[in-house]
């Protein structure tokens, strides 16, 4: 696995705030989002933004491929996460200061050759078989005590395919890591 830097605190926060300024904006045309000046931020990075009410899943998108700058996927992300989670109906205005913001800043993607090599807690994981992909964040797994196999399912599942096509020939499954951290984390200072 490539070992990116890790975020500082401070890159942390910023993105969080920047999170939550690009839905707020979503409300407000006249806001303006802040500009990026952190060297960090300008590279090329996925990244998921989750939403969470009192707990509950309120909406998650992000990109899986480092194709744009971390700053533009934030900002792209956090809206689409809060509007267009097909999940979810659109986030609403009182909504917004009860949302707790989450971001997961991903590592490049690393085919999988042996289950043995998945740590569930440290990976997630990304198949993608013909038309079908789906993907589970590392958080997901650890949350629900899943072993190794479970989660391989678990993401086949997701991804609209039977629990064992993971296995198949034209099946790719990839395996990645995720810097994750949320508001209450940056509060806190943990």
């Amino acid at each position: 696995m490539a070992n990116d830097p890790k975020l500082t605190q401070e890159q942390r926060q910023s993105l969080i705030e920047l999170a939550r300024a690009a839905i707020a904006a979503q409300f407000d045309p006249d806001m303006t989002i802040p500009t990026c000046h952190d060297q960090v931020f300008r590279q090329k990075r996925g990244a998921f933004v989750t939403l969470t009410i009192g707990g509950a899943l309120r909406g998650c998108i992000g990109r899986i491929e480092p194709r744009d700058r971390l700053w533009n996927v934030i900002i792209e992300m956090a809206p689409a996460a809060a509007f267009r989670d097909p999940r979810f109906m659109a986030l609403t205005r009182n909504e917004l200061d009860q949302t707790e913001i989450e971001i997961s800043v991903l590592s490049p993607l690393v085919p999988v050759d042996d289950p043995a090599e998945i740590v569930v807690g440290t990976h997630g994981l990304f198949i993608r078989k013909g038309l079908f992909s789906g993907l589970l964040l590392p958080q997901v797994a650890s949350s629900r005590n899943w072993s190794v196999m479970t989660f391989i399912e678990e993401t086949c599942r997701k991804a609209g395919l039977r629990p064992n096509d993971w296995q198949q020939q034209d099946a790719e499954l990839f395996m990645f890591s995720a810097e994750v951290f949320s508001e209450k984390e940056s509060e806190s200072g943990c």
